[in-house]
């Protein structure tokens, strides 16, 4: 299933892609998508309805986040064998975790507001795995049994925020609209492999990124099973696994975010994004 919510923000309604790409109108069956309406026996609850009998949405304008809200929105640093080459630093031995503020939740194709201060905005497509059963202590083995699907994500960044102020990378990747997310939640059974994945990112419509998954240093697998080790991850919670090389901040001479520049965003089989850069109020 393709899962979306459609209209303008804070009023949106959910909606499933039907066999023709044509929206449907979900909303009588799931008011929203978040936390336990994408619970795994949630989902397989509406795998019991009959899309064609749903309403055509001719017209859903805006796609929203394909999550209305998150209870934790994870992400995973370096996680590329080249993105790690780039930034200079050595692979890791194990995954790198940090969170982005759930308020950083945005549509696949809102602006992207720079902060009044920053001076080193950046992109990041990724591909985004949200849990659908409750884990902890679960076993590599048994991690993919725990997602419900996954999304496109592109994890902006500040990076002066990130590496130049102090503290953790949370400051630099948190500002509002520094999550857009989707346009889909696709689950997992139309995905197949995690693992074999292209993604890829073009500024301006210049490709900077352009890799797969089979690239990442930690799989699917090894990154649910490892954070179960240290936290219970929930129904509804958002892994972003982290980036390929590309990204502003690896460049020679560095590029950084400017108002006005656009960001094509895509993870194979799950979606497109578009986002414009805009300089804040």
């Amino acid at each position: 299933m393709k899962l979306l919510r459609f209209g303008p923000a804070g009023l949106e309604k959910t909606g499933i892609l039907d066999s023709k790409g044509q929206v449907r109108d979900l909303s009588a069956h799931v008011p929203d998508l978040s936390g336990p309406a994408v619970a795994l026996d949630a989902l397989d609850k509406l795998r019991a309805i009959d899309i064609d009998t749903l309403p055509v949405v001719a017209e859903p304008g805006r796609i929203g986040s394909c999550l209305s809200s998150v209870p934790n929105f994870f992400c995973i640093g370096l996680n590329y064998t080249l993105h790690a080459k780039e930034a200079g630093m050595d692979a890791p031995a194990e995954p790198i975790i940090f969170s982005k503020a759930s308020s950083a939740l945005s549509g696949p194709n809102d602006d992207v507001i720079l902060p009044r201060t920053a001076l080193k905005g950046d992109w990041e497509v990724e591909l985004g795995v949200v849990i659908g059963r409750t884990a902890l202590y679960v076993a590599e083995e048994d991690a993919l049994d725990y997602v419900a699907g996954y999304c496109t994500i592109n994890d902006v960044s500040e990076r002066s925020f990130q590496t130049e102020r102090g503290g953790q990378w949370i400051k630099g990747k948190s500002a509002p609209t520094f999550g857009p997310t989707g346009p889909y939640l696709v689950t997992a059974d139309e995905v197949g492999d995690p693992q074999n994945l292209r993604v890829t990112l073009k500024l301006n419509g210049d490709a900077v990124q352009d890799s797969n998954t089979s690239d990442m240093i930690f799989s699917v697998r090894e990154i649910v099973s490892y954070m179960s080790r240290f936290m219970e991850l929930r129904p509804g919670d958002i892994i972003a696994t982290g980036t390929p090389s590309g990204v502003g901040m690896g460049m020679k001479p560095q590029r950084f975010l400017r108002p006005g520049d656009v960001m094509e965003v895509e993870v194979e089989g799950l979606g497109a994004q578009k986002q414009t850069a805009v300089a804040a109020k």
